[in-house]
């Protein structure tokens, strides 16, 4: 039986700045933006991943915005998405190479913190 993660939650304090954020400076693509009631159900994903974000300003994960730290995407080009997130203005440190990767290392408007991997075993496995 497969286990696949589907949906993660990122707590923000104002839906439409993270929404501007991800989308147009990230890269992410809207899925959903549904406001009901007492919740707005905003869904992005990443591109080529198959698990999305939630963007939470109403508190439903429990987190306080800012408080989802060290998610990490894996990534085919470190170089790559340096350039494209420092070229949407988006503070980035510098490429960090380790044994087992490459990473790039930024953080939302509210201090939630994202880790990209360029791993080459995972993005281009030996043959």
């Amino acid at each position: 039986m497969d286990w696949k993660i589907e949906l993660v939650a990122i707590p923000v304090t104002d839906v439409d700045r993270a929404i501007a954020f991800y989308v147009e400076k990230v890269g992410y693509h809207l899925d959903h933006d549904h406001k009901l009631p007492d919740v707005r159900f905003t869904q992005l994903t990443p591109p080529g991943s198959a698990c999305s974000i939630l963007l939470d300003g109403s508190g439903i994960s429990g987190m306080e915005p800012g408080g989802q730290k060290g998610l990490q995407v894996v990534i085919s080009d470190a170089d790559e998405a340096h350039a494209q997130l420092t070229g949407a203005g988006v503070e980035v440190g510098e490429i960090e190479p380790l044994p087992w990767g490459r990473f790039v290392r930024f953080a939302d408007p509210d201090g939630n913190t994202w880790s990209l991997q360029e791993s080459p075993n995972r993005v281009n496995p030996p043959s």
